[in-house]
């Protein structure tokens, strides 16, 4: 059975160490709006634990809300570190994660990221088979999270014959 109303990804939610240093990532050199900040939510009871699945005397110091081209929007959290807090998970590890933003032109984003001294995880590649078409390069934000670059402006080889293709940030309403 499927989501009933499903229209999509609204908001990709993740946590950072430093909330400034994130939003200066953000706005400064990924080109995301804020839009909004939450302030600290502190709990006695276990809301914490029932709702976000974390201890319940978890402490969030602030959340902010970015718009980020026609994507998920950001929900950025910074919580008081725990002590049982765990380490940036890798691409290879539970929970692994990372995020790709679509760019018209990979090699002039690769070169603003660069100038930016954003650290890039080897050149941009070529896919293959059906993602034929398709450049990207990976990055890391200030504190280890990793991020993607991404670009195939004349599309990928498997739309040659698909039913359905995926959602594309530059077509989105297709």
């Amino acid at each position: 059975m499927a989501l009933p109303g499903l229209r999509g990804a609204e908001h990709l939610g993740f946590t950072v160490p430093d909330l400034e240093e994130a939003h200066r990532f953000f706005v400064d050199v990924i080109g995301c709006t804020h839009v909004y900040t939450l302030p600290a939510m502190r709990r006695d009871d276990d809301w914490m634990r029932e709702h976000l699945n974390v201890d319940p005397r978890s402490v969030v110091r602030e959340i902010r809300f970015y718009r980020c081209g026609f994507g998920p929007n950001f929900e950025v959290f910074e919580y008081e570190p725990a002590d049982d807090q765990r380490p940036q998970p890798r691409n290879s590890d539970l929970g692994g994660h990372h995020v790709a933003f679509y760019v018209d032109d990979l090699d002039v984003a690769v070169a603003a990221l660069e100038a930016a001294g954003v650290r890039m995880l080897g050149a941009p590649t070529a896919s293959r088979n059906a993602s034929e078409g398709q450049r990207w390069v990976y990055f890391l934000s200030p504190w280890g999270m990793q991020f993607e670059l991404v670009s195939y402006p004349h599309g990928k080889q498997y739309e040659q014959e698909a039913e359905v293709r995926l959602w594309h940030p530059a077509r989105p309403g297709e």
